[in-house]
């Protein structure tokens, strides 16, 4: 996909100068069989809840070109919780996003974090999250952070945040909360550079504990 081309002319010179616009590209999520089990909890809808319908696709992330690789596959995860109820923090970057018990992790109540390592540090373009979907559920203070700092006290960039509570004690988020779907929750990057990616939830609307399947984190390669 390329944009239209920038014409500028300058009038008291006649001078035109023609500058290309940088080419696009789609983030291509490769998504899980839907799963839903049980009869669908009566969710109270808020004023922060995201009117997107749960059961259709959000619209394609569009990134610049060669910024659309895949960077967190079977990349380590560490966690607040080290010892998961069910599960292994392994799950979350490798790959696997359908429903089922060996699939996913459960960490303990309270606010909890997951933490991915890309190895080095990354210009990040894009990430989805998907949590428990066997069943139409609400996370709570759903926070996406990245920093080159592994312990997120310097040079933290926070860039998604729905904790309209503060529950996290990071501020109050302005992004909405959303039922959680095999679609998962993409979301855009402004170009972060970093080498973690920290997830933050506080439990849902089913339960107090906090579940991942997987995450994935996408940008610009090499």
């Amino acid at each position: 996909m390329k944009l239209k081309t920038l014409t500028m002319v300058v009038a008291a010179t006649g001078l035109v100068i023609t500058a290309g616009a940088q080419e696009k590209t789609q983030i291509k999520l490769v998504l899980p069989k839907p799963c839903f089990t049980g009869t669908p909890k009566d969710i109270k809808k808020h004023a922060n809840f995201d009117p997107h319908p749960h059961d259709k696709e959000r619209p394609a992330i569009e990134v610049p070109a060669g910024c659309d690789k895949l960077l967190s596959l079977n990349c380590k995860v560490t966690s607040s919780d080290p010892d998961p109820i069910i599960g292994d923090l392994s799950y979350i970057t490798d790959g696997d996003k359908d429903h089922d018990a060996a699939t996913y992790v459960e960490l303990g109540p309270g606010v909890q974090w997951v933490q991915i390592d890309l190895g080095s540090e990354k210009e990040i373009h894009a990430a989805c999250v998907w949590h428990y979907h066997g069943e139409g559920r609400v996370y709570r203070a759903v926070i996406c952070q990245i920093s080159s700092d592994p312990d997120f006290i310097d040079g933290v960039v926070t860039v998604f945040n729905n904790d309209f509570n503060n529950y996290a004690k990071f501020g109050v988020g302005k992004d909405k909360e959303y039922l959680e779907s095999h679609f998962g929750r993409p979301f855009a990057v402004p170009a972060v550079k970093g080498r973690y990616v920290r997830f933050y939830s506080r439990g849902n609307t089913s339960n107090e504990m906090n579940h991942y399947t997987e995450i994935e984190v996408y940008g610009k390669g090499g």
